[in-house]
């Protein structure tokens, strides 16, 4: 059986889900990865709502198209980032809040912890799940990073800088991540330049900082 297809949605935010899907399935897709903005997959619904998981699956089943993954990616951003006036432009308005940065990191890693159940959720109303679908639900996403301004290394810039920001994604991630695990859902992170893993080395070490 050949791989399937999908595309992700967040690019096109604009669109509602059913033009995306309809869309999607003309230009050959076999599913969508379902961007947490717009009003493609809307997380405080999906974690309370059965009725919701099932309208979303009817609109891909419409367009006979399937689903592997939500993203929750802007708001993964702003969990480790140093927060400034940008990050408004990128995040809903119950994450944002005041804007108070440290405030709108910890409500940020709440909603990622709801995007995991949520994700769960969606994934369990899967018309025709079975056995074969006992596998952890994925949520992709990006972390952000409190270190990615200082990669030029200029001011010199010393190790201990840097351990200092993988330390900061372990404390911030690392219970993120325990409750991924209570739900069975798996996180995907994309590598990614302005990400605490923007390359394999990157990548090996912050593995290494959540083990």
């Amino acid at each position: 059986m050949a791989r399937p297809v999908t595309l992700f949605t967040g690019q096109w935010a604009d669109l509602s889900l059913p033009d995306l899907a309809a869309k999607a399935a003309e230009m050959g897709y076999d599913g969508l990865e379902l961007a947490c903005w717009g009003d493609h997959f809307d997380v405080d619904k999906a974690a309370i709502s059965k009725k919701y998981c099932q309208e979303r699956w009817e609109i891909l089943g419409d367009h006979g198209l399937t689903c592997f993954a939500i993203s929750s990616h802007l708001v993964g951003q702003a969990i480790c980032d140093l927060i400034d006036e940008r990050h408004k432009a990128i995040l809903p308005p119950d994450v944002w809040g005041e804007g108070n940065p440290e405030k709108v990191r910890r409500r940020a890693a709440k909603k990622m912890i709801k995007a995991a159940k949520a994700c769960r959720k969606f994934i369990d109303c899967k018309p025709g799940r079975g056995k074969k679908d006992d596998f952890p639900a994925v949520v992709n996403g990006f972390t952000g990073s409190s270190i990615w301004h200082s990669i030029y290394a200029f001011p010199p810039t010393d190790q201990d800088y840097w351990d200092k920001g993988f330390e900061d994604f372990a404390k911030r991630f690392g219970p993120i991540l325990d409750e991924f695990d209570k739900q069975n859902v798996n996180f995907g992170l994309e590598v990614h330049p302005t990400e605490i893993a923007f390359d394999i080395a990157s990548a090996e070490r912050a593995i290494a900082a959540v083990k």
